[in-house]
């Protein structure tokens, strides 16, 4: 073939065919044959008005474009992940109505348990049905009974006390005399305090030696969460109860119920707290401390003014 044949009018439909067939030449001359085809006397205009500038140095074992044609672009968009098994959604469709099932049995069993703790007290302490006013009443109602508690601990002690002191005659049984004299030498209240972190008064039997002997109060805390349950034994001192709630206020200790039992020269505070956001105090001994240093510092106080 001539180069006159090539720039022929012709010359398009060539190209067209052997681009189709994509059949490579490796005459050892194409290198120069693809610079005539492409230097030619119209300046290219022939090749790249076909748009074939690009693929001719590929047919010509030229080097080639390094980037993905355009369907190999389309064959990957058109890819898709295998659709999931029938048995992968009868297992998911069969966790979902377990997990129905079960959250309804728990509800169930909550309403349940609310009826029946509202049963249990009395209406004055239920002003609504929810859940909420149920349980708060419930709170209370527990509240009232501690301090009905230790209100009868308080009456059977001094009965225990006038009991003794009219019965020390000879002519009492021995079993009777010694059971009376256990009970009424037991610290008071010994029965609210399992393990105190300080001890003025008593000390549990299964406890060790306190090792703090200069304590000035029995101080019990108990933590769960950010609401703390207070237990205080501690001699009766004047204006002792006003100072000590604005010490625990003062230190972020909400207090949201507060029992007072005394006996004789004796008081015993049940106190439930909130530790609001920005309190130091985050454990019980750190509370229990707290509570230690406000009782100690009315002590000092007491001991200068008596002086």
């Amino acid at each position: 073939m001539t180069l006159e044949a090539l720039a022929s009018s012709e010359l398009p439909i060539f190209l067209v065919y052997d681009t189709i067939s994509a059949t490579p030449l490796h005459h050892p001359d194409a290198s120069s044959c693809s610079r005539l085809l492409f230097d030619n006397a119209g300046g290219g205009d022939g090749l790249s008005s076909l748009g074939v500038r690009h693929s001719m140095p590929a047919m010509l074992g030229g080097s080639t474009d390094s980037r993905p044609s355009t369907m190999e672009g389309q064959g990957r968009r058109k890819w898709r992940r295998r659709p999931r098994s029938c048995k992968n959604k009868e297992e998911a469709e069969s966790q979902r109505m377990t997990h129905i099932a079960v959250e309804r049995n728990r509800r169930r069993q909550m309403n349940e348990h609310l009826a029946v703790l509202r049963s249990l007290m009395p209406e004055s302490y239920v002003q609504r049905g929810d859940q909420a006013s149920v349980v708060g009443g419930a709170i209370d109602f527990v509240k009232e009974l501690e301090q009905l508690l230790q209100s009868l601990e308080v009456q059977k002690r001094t009965l225990q006390q006038q009991r003794s002191k009219a019965e020390k005659t000879p002519s009492i049984e021995p079993g009777c005399t010694s059971s009376n004299t256990d009970e009424t030498d037991s610290p008071p209240f010994a029965r609210f305090f399992a393990y105190p972190q300080y001890i003025w008064c008593h000390a549990p039997g299964d406890s060790p030696p306190p090792e703090n002997l200069s304590a000035v109060a029995d101080i019990e805390v108990t933590l769960i969460e950010t609401h703390a349950n207070l237990r205080i034994l501690s001699p009766r001192r004047p204006r002792q109860l006003l100072k000590m709630v604005a010490g625990l206020q003062s230190l972020r200790l909400t207090i949201l119920h507060l029992n007072v039992t005394t006996l004789d020269s004796m008081v015993l505070y049940s106190l439930s707290a909130k530790v609001e956001e920005g309190c130091n105090l985050t454990t019980v001994n750190d509370i229990a401390a707290a509570v230690h240093h406000i009782l100690s510092l009315m002590e000092a106080e007491m001991t200068a003014l008596s002086h």
